[in-house]
């Protein structure tokens, strides 16, 4: 049977179904056990088709009790001329069960205990008021082409007139309606007219407008309806092909009914039902339970479902429609846990997840994040990271262009890389063309669909940022901008942010960035890069004065928190300390810093002087340690022995103990 589905897939051009259809097939092929894969591929044949969007659609598909069948695939592909296989080339077989044709009615088979007269009576005391007057279409009927259609009917008398005369003839509706045609069955129009006419004009009173679709299966169409949970308030068979469901819009003129009947219908076929438009206007008719058609019933389905009203059914719409995913209970998980993305900076960043990184304005951020980009693309580490190679969408705000390409060849160059996957690094260079986030993200998702990026590094924020920076709220709706892009896309957003003023030593790293503290809580990974100060040893005898040094610390919420990675930024890139240079140093501002600061010995006389004090004091009797000498002075071990180290011909260290040498070279 799945080889007729597919076979019928394959003959239905999906450039030519509406949305609503689209979605059914989708619905159809997980009912039956498809994976969502073929419904993907076979939708890339549309140029509506968005990379992704099938996935997102068939999560949403949970089942019901009358699912979406193949059968529904089957009919589409009939009505577009396919026909199943047959013959010896059939892949049939006796027992396999052959779904639904475009007549399946095994949902609603027809009452064995069946009252016309009760099934009226029930039909217009549920619709009208006493004192409406009904259009019933009975034997006026005239049969062309083939179809029958109908004429005005009888538009004159009020409910409570038809009351009356069924509770005369309580075993006989036609001594009431009259006699029917039996091709033809009866029809009703659903809203109350004036007795002058039956055009739309001569509607009192909107209350109602029909759902009915002649394409998909009866168990379908009840499936959707009662899904959806429309304020119906009778749900009718046709006798024929469909359900006519008469549902409450209770619009105060013809313009409010129009407008509601409208939303009601875009609703409808956006979640999966293909309706009859044609039954839009107020003075449509449904079929009248209790008359026959072509020996089958119309007869009440179901009477008051779903929504008490318009407004009550508004309700359910703007929670079904706010596009927020469904609850789920951790149980469908416990034996199948969903799997994770993948690492796009590993131990720091997954793909579609979000990573600020702050710092001082001498940090070289764009430089670092333009070292990011190539290390993305040639699937490099990145500050001894390791990157997923991939394509990165580099938005450039605030470098010139012709400077922004330079930047890029010359860290290629300094990093001694061959410019071998360039192609994964796409510029977008809107220097002067900037606009608020909130009107860039759009066009941004616009651009990039489609395009397969792994990662999309925005260059500086400051640039696109709207609202006040230092209120929370207004940077949680500016950071929302970031999950939109990274939902919409699947990328992976990164972008940078300055430090606030002032001295950044004494705070935290999440807490140096600008602004209020969303910048720090919202994205799922934050980096800090922030300056080291250097002792005049470092200074003079380790980097040139055209180097800086600095600390990167994170903050993260997937991963355990790195350990601190200090680093060199020699122009044009950042180089990791990896001889331990740096290890000592303390960040500029904080009070260890300060501290060491008031310490500084300018001259090896003077470092000399003060190691040689603090050995004395230290000196009493028991071996002088390095850490004796650490803790007199207030330095780190490491300072003492890089001191003890360039005073060699002075000092002598085996074991931590410090041993001082005399004139003639030897120890004490």
């Amino acid at each position: 049977m799945n080889n007729n589905i597919l076979s019928a897939l394959k003959s239905i051009d999906v450039a030519g179904l509406t949305r609503s259809e689209w979605v059914q097939v989708g619905m159809a092929l997980k009912e039956e056990g498809f994976p969502c894969s073929v419904w993907d591929e076979w939708s890339q044949n549309d140029s509506r088709y968005h990379r992704g969007e099938c996935e997102k659609q068939w999560n949403s598909f949970k089942g019901s009790g009358t699912p979406v069948t193949g059968g529904t695939i089957v009919q589409m592909a009939k009505e577009r001329g396919w026909k199943p296989f047959s013959g010896e080339d059939s892949v049939l077989g006796w027992n396999d069960e052959i779904s639904y044709d475009g007549d399946d009615f095994n949902a609603h088979t027809a009452p064995e205990e069946w009252n016309p007269v009760e099934e009226f009576k029930t039909f217009i005391s549920i619709l009208f008021e006493p004192e409406d007057r009904i259009c019933l279409i009975t034997n006026d009927m005239y049969e062309s082409e083939g179809k029958w259609n109908p004429a005005k009917g009888d538009y004159s008398r009020t409910q409570a007139e038809l009351m009356k005369s069924l509770k005369k003839h309580p075993d006989d509706l036609g001594a009431t309606i009259g006699d029917w045609k039996k091709p033809a069955g009866a029809l009703v129009r659903f809203n109350p007219v004036d007795g002058e006419g039956v055009r739309d004009e001569n509607i009192t009173t909107f209350r109602y407008a029909l759902i009915e679709s002649d394409t998909m299966s009866i168990s379908d169409q009840d499936a959707i309806i009662r899904k959806l949970e429309l304020p119906v308030a009778t749900l009718t068979y046709s006798g024929g092909k469909s359900l006519h469901a008469v549902v409450h819009v209770d619009a105060q003129s013809r313009e409010e009914y129009r407008k509601r009947v409208e939303f009601l219908y875009d609703f409808v076929e956006k979640n999966g039902m293909t309706i009859d438009r044609q039954n839009r206007n107020p003075s449509r008719m449904t079929r009248l339970p209790g008359a026959t058609r072509n020996g089958n019933r119309q007869y009440l389905v179901a009477t008051n479902i779903g929504r008490k009203s318009w407004d009550d059914w508004m309700d359910f719409v703007e929670g079904a429609s706010d596009e927020l995913p469904d609850m789920v209970s951790l149980s469908e998980y416990k034996d199948n846990p969903p799997e994770l993305p993948e690492e796009l900076i590993e131990g720091i960043l997954r793909r579609g997840h979000k990573m600020l990184i702050s710092g001082s304005s001498k940090a070289g951020k764009s430089f670092l994040l333009m070292e990011l980009c190539i290390a993305i693309a040639e699937g490099k580490p990145w500050l001894g990271f390791n990157c997923k190679q991939g394509k990165v969408l580099y938005v450039n705000l605030e470098i010139d262009p012709a400077s922004a390409i330079n930047r890029f060849l010359k860290i290629y160059e300094a990093l001694g890389l061959p410019v071998k996957h360039s192609d994964n690094i796409v510029v977008w260079n809107l220097r002067g063309h900037a606009v608020p986030l909130d009107q860039l993200v759009p066009k941004l998702i616009r651009r990039v669909r489609d395009q397969h990026f792994d990662a999309i590094i925005i260059d500086p924020i400051y640039k696109v940022i709207t609202g006040d920076e230092n209120n929370a709220s207004e940077m949680g709706q500016f950071c929302n901008q970031f999950d939109k892009i990274c939902t919409e896309t699947g990328c992976s957003t990164i972008y940078c942010h300055h430090h606030s003023k002032g001295a950044q030593g004494m705070k935290k790293a999440m807490d140096r960035a600008s602004g209020s503290g969303v910048f720090a809580r919202d994205p799922d990974a934050q980096l800090d890069m922030i300056e080291l100060e250097l002792s005049d040893d470092i200074k003079n005898n380790v980097r040139d004065g055209n180097s800086s040094a600095w600390r990167l610390e994170s903050s993260l919420r997937e991963f355990p928190n790195i350990t601190p990675v200090n680093f060199w930024f020699e122009y044009p890139i950042h180089r990791i300390d990896t001889k331990g240079d740096l290890a000592n140093s303390y960040a500029e501002g904080s009070p260890m810093a300060n501290l060491t600061k008031s310490k500084k010995y300018t001259t090896r006389e003077e470092r000399r002087e003060s190691i040689d004090n603090a050995f004395d004091a230290c000196n009493m009797g028991d071996p002088v340690t390095v850490r004796d000498i650490a803790e007199y002075l207030d330095l780190s071990d490491r300072c003492i022995r890089d001191r003890l180290k360039e005073l060699s011909d002075y000092y002598f260290v085996h074991h931590g103990i410090v041993t001082r040498k005399s004139t003639d070279g030897k120890t004490d």
